[in-house]
């Protein structure tokens, strides 16, 4: 496939399957910047209304395998343009959703098309690079994720704030209209690479290597998104902070995200045990002192640059070595990883939100803090037989 492309064009699909993932990524958590809009116009409580991320990352992780294993032998490029047909007609369906329930079954759209777009986004840019750029292609796509928080998130929240949330989706649908066409302009016919057979796929997920990174990967996202999925009102309630000024903390979480991405492109090879533990450690102890960090906004700012600096080089060491333990099942290994992710972002702003309710808003960092930790004592344990066997 590379011979049929010039290297301009393998580096621009690249990079718009990067700004694919920005509008989905920004898609996915927009919603944390919008909740108190959304509960207030639908007459609920902001714990209430965190069910849609709830719901959403939920669905993602129950359809994530089966609909990836529907569409495995799909050409790529054809099953990118059915993903952004469902993906643009269900943000339409949120922009007009008259309740909160047809708002909610917009986002189980959404989430059909994200289940399948994750699963095979990453490996499909991996798979484009040129020989022995694998890291770079799949810093592009983080890269495009982390802008989503940078500017995507911040940019919806701003929107929502002045023009209603509906605005905020229907734009998306507008902009992912826009990179369809793109990238049906660029990419070739891609056929399906899985060469596993169908019947095989339990032994390739019960591989020990996977199982230990699923098991991180729902704990560690667990742990961040019972506190990161109540950061507005977080900020606003217990720091003091005006609206204006959360959007200014959320840019500084995705702009370190780039940050995170190149130290990830940087040391990965060099440190492949460091290049995790280190972020895993500073997530704990972020989240740890979350409470303690916000009477001041200098305090609140390095806080927030940490945490979103070691959540980006989290979630890029989990993916890049699910494609290290799955080169034969890569769009299958990636599925149940994004499917697990997704358990663990759903999982957290649920446990956020009964924290809230029987706790305090105040305690979602302490709460958040004993996942990442319990993921930490685990990894240490496992990583000496498990971490270096790939």
């Amino acid at each position: 496939m590379q011979r049929s492309l010039s290297r301009s064009q393998i580096w621009s699909s690249i990079l718009c399957l990067a700004f694919a993932a920005f509008v989905f990524n920004t898609t996915e958590f927009v919603p944390v910047g919008l909740l108190p809009n959304i509960a207030e116009s639908f007459n609920m409580d902001v714990s209430h209304a965190g069910l849609l991320l709830t719901v959403y990352a939920w669905s993602v992780s129950l359809l994530s395998l089966p609909l990836t294993i529907l569409t495995v032998r799909m050409d790529r490029r054809q099953l990118l343009a059915i993903l952004f047909v469902l993906f643009i007609g269900s943000h339409i369906l949120a922009g007009f959703a008259w309740s909160f329930y047809s708002l909610m079954a917009a986002r189980i759209g959404i989430a059909c098309a994200h289940a399948v777009f994750w699963a095979i986004t990453t490996p499909l840019a991996v798979r484009l690079a040129p020989i022995g750029k694998k890291t770079k292609a799949m810093s592009f796509i983080v890269v495009g994720t982390s802008m989503a928080t940078v500017l995507g998130i911040p940019i919806g929240t701003m929107i929502g704030q002045l023009a209603g949330w509906r605005v905020t989706f229907l734009g998306i649908a507008a902009i992912a209209l826009c990179v369809m066409f793109l990238l049906l302009y660029l990419l070739p016919r891609i056929p399906s690479n899985s060469n596993i057979p169908l019947q095989s796929i339990p032994n390739v997920l019960s591989r020990p290597q996977l199982l230990h990174i699923f098991l991180l990967t729902a704990i560690l996202i667990t742990g961040h998104f019972t506190a990161y999925t109540y950061i507005n009102p977080f900020m606003q309630r217990v720091g003091g902070f005006s609206e204006d000024t959360v959007v200014l903390l959320l840019l500084m979480v995705g702009f370190s995200g780039i940050i995170g991405s190149i130290i990830f492109a940087t040391y990965a090879k060099r440190y492949p045990t460091a290049i995790f533990a280190l972020p895993v450690i500073t997530i704990t102890l972020t989240l740890f002192i979350l409470y303690y960090s916000v009477w001041n906004i200098y305090t609140t700012l390095i806080i927030c640059m940490l945490w979103g600096l070691s959540i980006t080089i989290i979630s890029m060491v989990l993916q890049i070595r699910i494609i290290d333990a799955a080169p034969d099942a890569t769009d299958v290994a990636t599925s149940v990883y994004s499917g697990i992710y997704n358990i663990g972002i759903g999982s957290g702003a649920f446990i956020g939100g009964k924290v809230i309710t029987y706790l305090s808003m105040g305690s979602i960092g302490f709460i958040g803090a004993m996942f990442t930790s319990t993921a930490l004592i685990i990894f240490l344990i496992m990583a000496k037989k498990w971490w270096q066997t790939f």
